[in-house]
């Protein structure tokens, strides 16, 4: 499929699709999910993700706050593009042009994989919260991987044909499942299957991610990470083939603010494999830092 996804067609059985509605800012149609009542906190997906990336998350932190979810500009079902392009620092800009049309002030970001890049660029350029991110991609590969990769993310991006021959092959029966194997050492639901399946199925979606990667610079984005005084948990899977621990730790060393825990036997997308531990990590940390009442203060 070429076309963008259609929220009235693929969307039909989106998880959570009664919490979502679009909102315009900054350009962009943005889908937005918000669920609960309370404290706000955000959940921002990585590259080729969307919303549902949260399915069973979100409801469980909206016990105790108020939860928004995005798509991210050039994916799923946010539609739109950002002028000059989707950099690092124009994606934050235009996240924070969304929050303050909408009057949402979070206390807590959660993230993952770049979205928590996204964040902490969003901390640097003023919004001063506490930031959770699972599989963060915050510095850029080492050695010659450093050099290849941004560039054959442009080569690929520039080229019209590999979003298409890739969409087509993520449409193959069972490619998903094994996709996601080798990319991400993870083994998720079916719920979650199917909504990778129509996103990296849409060449459209693909052309976002790889925009995404071909634009931004992780390499001057990872200098300035010592100016980011904000309490910061990075949660890596000991499985992630995706982000190696060792570049999480170099952006631990930066962090002026930072702790990383290592959760055993998970992948890059630990967060989805085994939510109820991620939600109890989140919730931990925001409690440990006054951002989320404890359940006895909440219930008073």
């Amino acid at each position: 499929m070429s076309g963008p996804l259609r929220w009235d067609a693929e969307g039909r059985q989106w998880p959570h699709r009664d919490s979502v509605r679009f909102v315009d800012a900054a350009g962009l149609r943005w889908l937005v999910l918000r669920m609960g009542q309370g404290p706000v906190v955000l959940l921002l997906h990585g590259t080729g993700a969307s919303t549902h990336s949260w399915r069973d998350i979100a409801p469980a932190l909206a016990v105790r706050a108020t939860v928004i979810a995005v798509d991210l500009p050039g994916h799923a079902f946010t539609s739109g593009r950002l002028a000059g392009g989707p950099t690092l620092p124009r994606m934050a800009a235009g996240l924070r042009a969304l929050l303050e049309k909408e009057g949402i002030e979070p206390v807590l970001i959660v993230a993952h994989s770049a979205g928590t890049a996204i964040a902490l660029q969003m901390v640097r350029d003023g919004l001063r919260v506490p930031v959770v991110g699972f599989g963060a991609s915050l510095t850029p590969f080492q050695g010659l991987a450093a050099r290849l990769f941004p560039a054959l993310a442009k080569v690929l991006f520039v080229n019209p044909l590999v979003p298409s021959i890739f969409a087509r092959m993520a449409r193959a029966p069972g490619e998903m499942k094994r996709f996601l194997v080798r990319a991400t050492n993870s083994q998720i639901d079916a719920a979650g299957l199917r909504c990778y399946a129509t996103l990296l199925g849409n060449s459209r979606h693909c052309r976002g991610a790889l925009a995404m990667m071909a634009n931004w610079d992780l390499a001057s984005f990872a200098k300035g990470l010592g100016a980011i005084h904000v309490p910061v948990l990075l949660v890596h899977g000991e499985r992630d083939n995706a982000i190696p621990l060792s570049s999480v730790r170099e952006a631990q060393a930066k962090l002026p603010d930072a702790e990383v825990v290592v959760v055993d036997g998970l992948g890059h997308l630990a967060h989805e494999e085994r939510p109820a531990e991620a939600v109890d990590l989140i919730v931990s940390f925001a409690i440990a830092h006054g951002i989320l009442p404890t359940e006895k203060q909440a219930g008073d």
